[in-house]
């Protein structure tokens, strides 16, 4: 994907403290992420709703997903990375999202079922068609909701230092 004025949006970032560069890339990403959600939440398969309840934008991630992830070289470490998709954190809801995802294969059960044959089930595709649909209107979306999250922090600073912006 090609994304025009980033250059200008860094320099904008850059004037901006720390904190308040990471407070302000996390509030745009959550922003631009919503929709991608949404369309997950949406796309999801509802028997009892929890895992249409536990897709989520969020910032941490499981030690199984922590493993697989690649990881950040040290100019990225400070960059702000959301993930949207079911949560594990949120209850049992979300703990089962990549076999619906993906389905299951035939297979024996264990626990409390112990012996048990399971027939499998057919894959239910729910955050790939969204992440499909929403990741260039996501990237689209990002540039405007900084500019305003910039602005908004820099009228916040002024207001607390008494300037005008």
């Amino acid at each position: 994907m090609n994304i025009q004025g980033l250059a200008d949006l860094e320099k904008a970032l850059d004037n901006l403290s720390k904190s308040v560069n990471r407070s302000v890339l996390r509030k745009s990403l959550r922003k631009a992420a919503g929709p991608m959600r949404d369309m997950a939440k949406s796309l999801a398969p509802v028997d009892d709703g929890e895992l249409r309840d536990s897709v989520i934008i969020g910032g941490l991630l499981n030690k199984s997903q922590k493993s697989k992830h690649r990881k950040l070289t040290a100019d990225e470490r400070s960059s702000i990375e959301l993930f949207v998709g079911p949560s594990y954190k949120l209850g049992a809801g979300g703990r089962h999202g990549h076999l619906v995802e993906f389905g299951t294969e035939p297979h024996i059960v264990g626990g409390v079922f112990a012996g048990a044959q399971h027939p499998g089930t057919a894959p239910q595709p729910f955050m790939r068609p969204a992440f499909d649909a929403e990741a260039r209107p996501t990237v689209d979306r990002l540039a405007p909701l900084l500019w305003a999250e910039i602005e908004a922090a820099i009228k916040r600073q002024a207001k607390r230092n008494g300037w005008e912006a």
